[in-house]
């Protein structure tokens, strides 16, 4: 019943940030962070290896200090992504999985988004970023409330 409350709360109040929220200020809902299946080394110098639990490797060898600004922004979102695709793609109930592997996607999409209107100065790719923001937000409020409804 406690778990039911909590997961209620957690969604009402996301779908109310949803619509003016940005990507850094929605949380990841916690119906979706059952298992911790993901694995990240950041301590091999300043690069960034992700271990995935399916036995495949992305790994970015690039140092930090190599980097532009934008990839410095987007690497720590990257990793927060994938470890949340990971905790909810864990979910038993194959349709839970795939909502909550898709909320934390369209929150990756919105950082990148955000970033390219920090960053970018191209004035057709910042049109893209900004549709992005408003599509990725409409959808994952959508999510939310069928995870609310029908995540057990």
């Amino acid at each position: 019943m406690k778990a039911k409350l909590l997961f209620a709360a957690c969604t009402v109040s996301l779908l109310s940030l949803a619509a003016t929220a940005t990507a850094q200020e929605m949380s990841y809902p916690e119906k979706c962070k059952a298992m911790d299946m993901a694995k990240t080394d950041t301590s091999s110098g300043g690069g960034m290896k992700m271990n995935m639990s399916s036995g495949g490797d992305m790994k970015m060898d690039m140092p930090m200090d190599q980097m532009g600004d934008y990839q410095k922004a987007v690497m720590g979102d990257m990793k927060s992504m994938h470890d949340d695709m990971m905790q909810g793609m864990m979910q038993k109930d194959p349709d839970v999985a795939f909502v909550c592997g898709m909320i934390a996607h369209h929150m990756g999409a919105i950082n990148m988004s955000e970033a390219e209107l920090k960053y970018g100065d191209d004035k057709a790719a910042r049109a893209m970023a900004k549709k992005v923001i408003a599509a990725q937000k409409k959808e994952i409020a959508e999510m939310n409330k069928w995870l609310d409804k029908e995540a057990k």
